[in-house]
């Protein structure tokens, strides 16, 4: 059972290399009880492409994701924070009421 979530997004983008990828991960108990860790990366935009790791414990799977957590870190990946557009829209309407 998985003790607590476990997400990650982040992107790295360089406009002079034409680069930007992203790079997602999470922990999901699976329907046999065991830790999944499931890996998404590609073009931002697109769907990219997903691979999933199955470990009998969290504590392997939480491995597994702090290392890649670093690795990504070190390439030069970076949280993204974005507000949705819902939120995004309503604050609009807002702010125009104090125009």
């Amino acid at each position: 059972m998985i003790t607590q979530p476990y997400h990650l997004y982040v992107e790295r983008s360089d406009v002079k290399k034409n680069m930007a990828r992203f790079y997602a991960m999470s922990i999901q108990p699976n329907l046999f009880g065991e830790a999944c860790l499931t890996r998404r990366w590609g073009r931002i935009g697109t769907a990219g492409q997903t691979k999933s790791h199955h470990f009998q414990t969290e504590r392997e799977a939480v491995a597994l994701f702090l290392d890649l957590v670093r690795q990504k870190k070190r390439r030069g990946y970076a949280a993204v924070v974005r507000q949705s557009s819902i939120n995004a829209s309503s604050r609009e309407h807002e702010l125009q009421g104090y125009a």
